[in-house]
């Protein structure tokens, strides 16, 4: 290599849960990284994930595609994270799901960057839930203005801070302490089927993709060693939590309306997320496994093969939602 520099990889959403572990992951790999963010003196903590001067902090903001250009300067790859599980206000599905995506793609391809590696999601479809429709017009949206973009699509991310096992683990704590009518609910009977993929494999996929000249312009379906029906999971988390709350199946045609009540009542309280909304209640109508249809990659094919499993990492941290904490025994080992 001589002395030419580094890589420089521009990731916006470097901040969130998936977006530390990339950034991460790219340090370990001797990239430089520049981390795009709306509040760059918040991210203090991402510099610490590389060497001295290896992790740069720029603000820019997704919605002004101006200042996204501005943070491509000098770039010679991106990683687009940027993503919501709950559509309100300025932070809509269509706003980070599809323009975002669209003004990244543009400025780096106005820019000349070939090589950029877009997160979507599994269950990307034209029809269907509106997350899944937001996540699939922003595939084409980055396509279309750079044909060469890596689209990753992972299943259910599991990892310390993730969004899914947390939250369950909450609701099984908050149920247990209710004297009467605790249960967790099983959406349409709990038999919709997850691969959950580690946050750290995830992040392997990206620097992956982005070292592959074959990744390029290609899809990518992302899940871990094995599926599960959601009931299993529900099962899983009771169990290492040792929080013994009934599952309570609760058909579609109820679970729709309650998750509408909800969102819609959750929009007054600020800087809470809903329990549930009608538009993930319609996302569990279909599996979210992979099926590598077609000219459609896995992990594999990106080199990362070592998975991580739900077994081996998930109590680490559900221990903390447990009656008695990090240091209890199990009460009903299975």
């Amino acid at each position: 290599m001589g002395d030419q520099a580094p890589d420089l990889v521009v990731v916006f959403g470097g901040s969130g849960f998936i977006g530390k572990q990339v950034v991460r992951a790219l340090a370990k790999r001797g990239k430089r990284v520049r981390v795009a963010m709306r509040r760059p003196h918040l991210g203090h903590e991402l510099r610490m994930l590389g060497d001295v001067g290896q992790i740069q902090l720029v603000q820019a903001n997704v919605r002004f595609p101006e200042s996204v250009d501005a943070a491509l300067e000098g770039a010679d790859a991106v990683v687009n994270l940027v993503a919501v599980l709950h559509s309100g206000g300025k932070q809509s599905f269509d706003a980070l799901h599809v323009e975002a995506p669209r003004a990244i793609a543009e400025a780096a391809s106005r820019r000349g960057v070939k090589r950029i590696v877009h997160i979507s999601a599994l269950g990307a479809a034209p029809k269907g839930a509106r997350y899944a429709r937001s996540k699939y017009e922003g595939e084409r949206a980055v396509l279309e203005a750079a044909p060469s973009a890596t689209i990753l699509r992972p299943s259910i991310v599991f990892g310390p801070e993730d969004h899914f096992f947390n939250r369950f683990g909450a609701m099984a704590q908050t149920m247990a302490a209710l004297p009467i009518f605790g249960a967790l609910p099983l959406i349409g009977g709990g038999k919709t089927k997850f691969q959950p993929v580690f946050v750290g494999d995830v992040a392997d996929a990206v620097a992956a993709a982005l070292d592959q000249p074959e990744a390029q312009g290609r899809t990518f379906e992302l899940g871990g060693p094995r599926s599960y029906t959601f009931k299993e999971l529900m099962q899983f988390i009771v169990r290492e939590t040792d929080r013994p709350v009934p599952l309570m199946p609760l058909p579609f045609v109820f679970a729709h309306p309650l998750g509408l009540l909800l969102g819609w009542s959750f929009k007054l309280i600020p800087f809470v997320d809903p329990p549930l909304t009608g538009d993930q209640v319609t996302l569990l109508k279909r599996d979210n496994v992979v099926t590598a249809e077609g000219d459609v990659g896995t992990l594999a094919d990106l080199g990362v093969t070592q998975l991580e499993s739900v077994e081996a990492i998930v109590p680490s941290y559900l221990w903390r939602f447990r009656p008695y904490g990090q240091f209890q025994t199990r009460q009903n080992p299975a």
